[in-house]
């Protein structure tokens, strides 16, 4: 038990000093990305959205905008595809869009490794299983993420997101940390082919 607490404050640690360094460096990049959202859209540059933190408790993720609110004649939302923007397009595909989640690393509410937080009304979908992918704080990337990222299904990013659950350590999160860097510099894994971002999730069959 102390072992674990000890390792908990290494990834906090790891946590901490990674996301105000990267905040740092990155914040040049950042201030432009964020000028060239709101001049294409004319809107905010950034997206705010509840999403489920540890053990499913709600927090408000915020990333770059990377889409409009276009809608069609029957009022309902375009398809994603249309209302990518070209400046969300090239934020989607270095994955500059996550960079603002490092505010939420520095809160306290995400990690820098860990599953993907998704969406509030996933939670019911997800089979017990599933549903461990939670035991954990949420991260900006992910076993899942250097290991197919979107172009993997839904079924198989939770089970590489429960191994993580299993299987952490520090030296994983590093591991991942570095997976990473590679996977952005490779532009691997951004969707899922005929899609521009992840299909959603209806729900796994369950066995009778």
């Amino acid at each position: 038990m102390k072992q674990r607490g000890v390792a908990l404050a290494c990834k906090r640690a790891i946590d901490l000093v990674g996301a105000a360094s990267v905040l740092c460096a990155a914040a040049p990049a950042l201030a432009a990305a964020a000028a060239w959202v709101r001049l294409e859209t004319k809107g905010p540059a950034f997206f705010r959205q509840r999403r489920p933190g540890k053990s499913g408790e709600p927090f408000e993720i915020v990333k770059f905008c990377t889409m409009t609110d276009a809608r069609g004649a029957d009022g309902a939302l375009l398809p994603d595809a249309q209302r990518l923007t070209r400046v969300g397009k090239l934020l989607r595909t270095t994955s500059i869009d996550e960079l603002p989640q490092l505010w939420n690393v520095l809160r306290g509410e995400l990690s820098l490794v860990g599953p993907r937080p998704l969406l509030m009304r996933y939670l019911d979908r997800y089979t017990p299983e599933q549903a461990r992918r939670h035991d954990v704080l949420p991260g900006i990337t992910g076993w899942a993420q250097v290991n197919g990222r979107n172009a993997l299904s839904w079924e198989r990013k939770f089970e590489l997101d429960v191994w993580y659950v299993d299987h952490w350590s520090p030296w994983l999160d590093v591991r991942v940390l570095l997976k990473t860097v590679a996977s952005v510099v490779l532009r691997t894994g951004i969707s899922q082919e005929g899609h521009a971002t992840m299909p959603e999730f209806m729900g796994s069959v369950r066995p009778d």
